[in-house]
């Protein structure tokens, strides 16, 4: 007897798993090369460099990546992904044990897994609307927001103990261990092929050709352009800050990795008890207001909060309570796509969703270094000029440039969630986009 196969809630349950053990391992990876990366050089540039090279072929490759993900097997396109991904990790393991291992080193294989990490996103995505009802599909985001916070637990505090006492390669060694457990729970597990719309089916020809109908199909959605370019506002200050998250505390903590850990493992709590809330609840009914809403709270709580201080005890509830927030605004946003999207062009959809909203990433990951070394942190040293305006509220010396970025981002995303609510085609974009029915708009084989 052939055995069946997870299916459904069932299979996602299997690949949350797989994709849980998996995200801990890339996490401590993460973590290990941040603190390497910052001995090495000291400097905020160096990081956002790297940071850079691994995000910017994954955000290029977008368009191709959709139209590939709806015409291959989402489950094996995912499982390439991650041994490539795997791949990478055996690269720097191998440098870094020859004792060759640089920085460029890190920019060529995070250029290399970027490239293939452009798969995962809109496959992974995909494959929710395909295997679960719609109405489960604010719980199966808060799932994903649970998995990802609960790798962010435990990774920096693994990650800094095993470097602490061995160095980073047995964490290296781990990473690679973690992508063979996810890439055996894809193949484990059924994801059904979607069946084809009449808004699908007529997008055939060339590769160029398709890579360019998601954008087609939300230029042509005002209400979903209106979405993706305040989404695209607030990737952009938001990443500015995460940018420069790992060097402002190191910088006002005098290179006190634990104290990074701490913080890093209390935000990640904050996301597991907020994908907590989103699993078990689905999310607020009217999802515009929760999206908008949320935004508020991490510009006052998660950034501004965060930056006007260097007490612990403020960053830990900074991070906690902003973390907090996360999956209910990703979540609010990934179900209005997916309830919105013809199943079958979701790959291509999302994939194109993500590039227009993300390209203000890699923006952000070049400038925030220049800005924190050459600018914003010569600035807020004693006696500065913009020490004279801002020191009394935030502080001078190392770290209080980068915290004052902080708080003007926050500023910043008030202004664009302000926007957001202003105008009608925003805000109405639920009421405005219907939501696709499949059982109503299928075009079947041979009819």
């Amino acid at each position: 007897m052939v055995p069946v196969r997870p299916q459904g809630f069932k299979a996602f349950i299997v690949i949350c798993v797989g994709q849980l053990i998996s995200m801990t391992g890339t996490a401590m990876t993460s973590f290990a090369l941040s603190i390497w990366a910052w001995k090495m050089t000291g400097s905020a540039t160096a990081l956002a460099v790297v940071a850079f090279f691994n995000y910017a072929p994954m955000m290029l490759m977008s368009p191709i990546a959709g139209v590939l993900v709806d015409r291959w097997n989402r489950k094996v396109t995912m499982a390439l992904s991650d041994i490539a991904s795997g791949f990478a990790t055996v690269v720097v393991l191998i440098l870094y044990l020859t004792g060759h291992l640089q920085i460029w080193h890190l920019c060529v294989t995070g250029a290399f897994s970027g490239f293939f990490q452009a798969f995962q996103w809109p496959a992974y995505s995909a494959s929710i609307s395909a295997m679960m009802p719609k109405d489960q599909y604010g719980r199966a985001s808060g799932m994903f927001s649970l998995v990802d916070s609960t790798a962010g637990i435990f990774a920096p505090i693994a990650a800094g103990a095993i470097v602490a006492f061995w160095g980073p390669a047995p964490v290296f060694v781990i990473d690679i261990a973690t992508f063979c457990i996810a890439v055996a729970s894809l193949l484990f597990v059924h994801i059904p092929d979607p069946a084809k719309s009449s808004v699908g089916e007529p997008e055939t020809g060339s590769l160029l050709r398709q890579s360019l109908f998601g954008f087609r199909y939300i230029l042509a959605r005002r209400p979903l352009t209106g979405l993706l370019l305040i989404f695209f506002a607030a990737n952009l200050v938001t990443s500015i800050c995460m940018t420069i998250w790992n060097p402002m505390i190191l910088a006002r903590t005098s290179d006190n990795a634990r104290i990074l850990g701490l913080v890093s493992t209390v935000s990640a709590v904050g996301g597991l008890v907020g994908g907590l809330l989103m699993s078990s609840w689905g999310g607020p009914k009217h999802r515009m207001r929760g999206l908008l809403g949320s935004m508020v709270w991490v510009a006052v709580i998660g950034l501004m909060l965060m930056g006007l201080t260097k007490y612990l005890w403020v960053w830990l509830v900074a991070g906690f309570l902003g973390s907090f927030i996360i999956p209910i605004l990703n979540g609010c946003n990934d179900v209005i796509w997916q309830l919105k999207i013809p199943h079958d062009v979701q790959g291509r959809v999302f994939a194109s969703r993500r590039m227009i909203a993300q390209t203000a990433v890699p923006v952000a990951m070049l400038s925030a270094g220049p800005l924190a070394d050459f600018l914003f942190e010569p600035g807020m040293m004693p006696g500065a000029w913009l020490a004279r305006s801002f020191g009394s509220l935030i502080g001078t010396g190392q770290g209080s440039g980068m915290a004052l970025m902080f708080v003007l981002c926050g500023l910043l995303l008030l202004g664009v969630t302000a926007a957001g609510y202003l105008i009608p085609t925003v805000r109405d974009v639920e009421r405005l986009i219907p939501d696709y029915e499949a059982s109503s708009d299928t075009v079947r084989d041979g009819a």
